[in-house]
C-alpha cells in the first residue's frame, strides 16, 4: 500500500486525534490549546509529512461564493438558534464556559474560535478535502461519522444536527475550496447562539 499522498492513511492516522481532544480537560483556554495542538498542528504537520500540500487540505482563501452562502445558511440559523434556546438542555449547556463579565465573555469567545478553527481544519480540511478529491460523497460521510460523534456527551439533538451540519459545512466548503466558511459560519453560529442563551 502507498503511504504517501493516501488519504486513507491520513484519514486513519488522524482519528486517534479524537480521542486525545476527548480526554483533555481544563478551562476553555486549556482546551483551546489542545484543540490547535491535535487538531491543527499535529495533523498538518502529519499530512505535509505524508506528502500533502496544503491547497489540498482546504487551506487557502478559496473561492468567494462559499463566504456568500455561509453568510446566507448564517441568516437562516438565526431562527433554529432562538428556538434552541427554548431547549432546556441547550440553554443550561451554553455558553459551555463561566464568564464574569462581557469582556470576559467576549475574550472566551475568541477562545471559543480558535476551538472552532482547529475543528473545522481537522475534519473539513484534513480529513474531508483528501478523501473527496477520490471521491466526494465517500468523503462527505467518512469525514461526518467522527465529527458527528465527537457530538456525544453534549445535549443530545446535537449528534444528528451535526451530522447534518457536517454534509451542509462538506459542500459548502469543496464549492469554496477551502474550510474558511464553515469555520466562519461554526464560530459565528456558536457565538450567536452563545449570546442569544446568556440575553434570554
Amino acid at each position: 500500500m502507498r503511504l504517501r499522498k493516501n488519504p486513507w492513511v491520513l484519514y486513519s492516522s488522524l482519528l486517534p486525534f479524537i480521542l486525545l481532544v476527548r480526554r483533555s480537560g481544563g478551562d476553555i483556554f486549556r482546551w483551546a490549546g489542545y484543540n490547535l495542538l491535535f487538531y491543527l498542528v499535529l495533523p498538518f504537520l502529519l499530512a505535509l509529512l505524508l506528502g500533502f500540500k496544503p491547497r489540498e487540505l482546504g487551506m487557502k482563501v478559496g473561492k468567494r461564493g462559499g463566504y456568500r452562502w455561509a453568510l446566507v445558511l448564517f441568516l437562516l440559523t438565526v431562527p433554529l438558534s432562538l428556538y434552541g434556546t427554548r431547549i432546556p438542555s441547550m440553554k443550561n449547556y451554553y455558553p459551555i464556559f463561566g464568564y464574569s463579565g462581557w469582556g470576559d465573555f467576549l475574550l472566551k469567545e475568541l477562545a471559543m474560535g480558535v476551538i472552532m478553527l482547529s475543528n473545522e481544519a481537522f475534519y473539513r480540511g484534513f480529513m474531508l478535502f483528501p478523501l473527496a478529491e477520490r471521491n466526494e460523497w465517500l468523503g462527505i460521510i467518512a469525514h461526518d461519522v467522527p465529527y458527528a460523534l465527537a457530538h456525544i456527551g453534549k445535549p443530545w439533538v446535537e449528534v444528528p444536527y451535526s451530522f447534518i451540519a457536517g454534509i451542509v459545512f462538506a459542500k459548502l466548503d469543496m464549492e469554496s475550496e477551502s474550510f474558511l466558511p464553515s469555520f466562519l459560519l461554526h464560530w459565528f453560529g456558536s457565538a450567536l447562539f452563545d449570546l442569544l442563551c446568556v440575553i434570554l
